[in-house]
């Protein structure tokens, strides 16, 4: 991951010299909608030796615009964000609280404000959807006019489509809870993932002859329950392995309610308790199921695994 520069508000944002073009959005996922305005940012930047950044918030708008409602489940923690925005080649990412007094802050003049504390600001990069403001009554129309007032490109950027509809967040949440998990990953643009530190579990699956490897991974978003084919690899590595995954709360062995994350390696496995993981997640195998005992899981472990193995061969 390249250097990115991190800050926690605009107050407290001191960018290096040279003109600022900055994208606006929440970009829950970073999907490839998002990755459209993001790039378009920093190409801009680099053909205008600028600095290439991302404001962004959290929490959700909709924790502080919809209280009482179920909260928006997101599909990206903020660092896994950062993370991503330093490989697309943004140089700062700015992650705004989103407050009831922000939430509050009228539409008009709101890029005099972003400029005022930004003043280096050349250029704004936008969704052509996205909204901002006191009752969410900003739009680009209204960015557009600010912009020629004060000197500041604003670029709308067509939201992206996947067939009849636009990418959006929404709807990959959906898909993920179905288990469409290969839908889901053709509008993000990369394999929905799991990132996690690796702890020891009770070794059941090493005594019937399916060792895991177990995640602590506790997604806001997480996908349908049931067996995945998968790809794994350490945080700092660049070669994942194929495996075979469960995610579930294991109603054969101790169904705690608590959906876990545990994964086997088809071949030999260099993984440890300790090691910091990342398992991208390709193929829904089936549905999770109880069995009537050890036998019968250990029979369906086998025919996932064969099933992963299968299904990886036919992609290559």
């Amino acid at each position: 991951m390249s250097t990115i520069l991190q800050f926690n508000g605009l107050a407290k944002t001191v960018l290096p010299r040279g003109p600022l073009h900055l994208a606006i959005g929440m970009f829950d996922g970073l999907h490839r909608g998002h990755q459209a305005v993001i790039r378009l940012a920093v190409e801009d930047a680099a053909k205008d030796r600028g600095v290439a950044g991302v404001l962004t918030f959290w929490p959700h708008p909709s924790a502080i615009l919809r209280p009482g409602a179920e909260p928006v489940r997101m599909l990206m923690q903020p660092a896994d964000k950062v993370r991503m925005l330093a490989d697309l080649g943004v140089d700062a990412v700015i992650t705004e609280p989103f407050t009831a007094e922000f939430a509050a802050v009228e539409a008009a003049g709101f890029l005099a404000r972003l400029k005022a504390r930004l003043p280096a600001l050349r250029a704004v990069y936008v969704g052509e959807n996205w909204r901002f403001g006191r009752g969410r009554l900003g739009d680009v129309n209204l960015l557009q006019a600010e912009g020629r007032q004060l000197g500041i490109r604003v670029h709308s950027v067509a939201r992206v489509r996947l067939g009849d509809e636009p990418i959006s967040s929404t709807r990959i949440r959906s898909l993920l809870e179905s288990g469409e998990i290969e839908s889901a990953n053709a509008m993000l643009g990369y394999p929905y993932f799991a990132r996690g530190v690796v702890v020891a579990g009770q070794k059941l699956g090493r005594k019937i002859g399916f060792p895991t490897l177990n995640l602590d991974w506790h997604p806001a978003q997480p996908p349908r329950l049931g067996v995945y084919a998968v790809k794994v690899r350490r945080d700092d590595d660049v070669d994942p392995v194929a495996a075979v995954a469960n995610y579930g709360v294991r109603p054969t062995v101790d169904d705690q309610g608590v959906p876990v994350l545990e994964v086997h390696v088809l071949d030999e496995c260099a993984f440890a308790p300790g090691d910091n993981l990342h398992v991208a997640f390709h193929h829904f195998l089936r549905a999770e199921q109880r069995f009537t005992g050890l036998d019968a899981l250990k029979s369906q472990i086998a025919a996932d695994r064969e099933k992963a193995r299968d299904w990886f061969a036919e992609q290559a």
